[in-house]
């Protein structure tokens, strides 16, 4: 497991877009809102659809990690 979290951390996000995510408190709305948003006010549009089918497809950290393959999160 230790491998493939590993090869997340050094993946490069789709965009370079950043987006804080610090203090969503574990609201999956939050974050699904502050990542469409960025990526809609950042000239995006065309993932946010995407984004939000694959980032609704599993848990919160599948959730949080589909965030980091679409934004910058911090």
């Amino acid at each position: 497991m230790l491998g493939k979290e590993k090869d997340k951390e050094n993946r490069m996000a789709k965009t370079n877009v950043k987006v804080k995510l610090v203090g969503s408190r574990g609201n999956a709305f939050g974050v699904l809102g502050k990542v469409s948003k960025a990526l809609r006010m950042n000239g995006h549009k065309d993932l946010i659809d995407e984004f939000m089918k694959e980032a609704m497809s599993g848990d919160y950290d599948h959730l949080l990690a589909t965030a980091m393959d679409y934004v910058e999160v911090s």
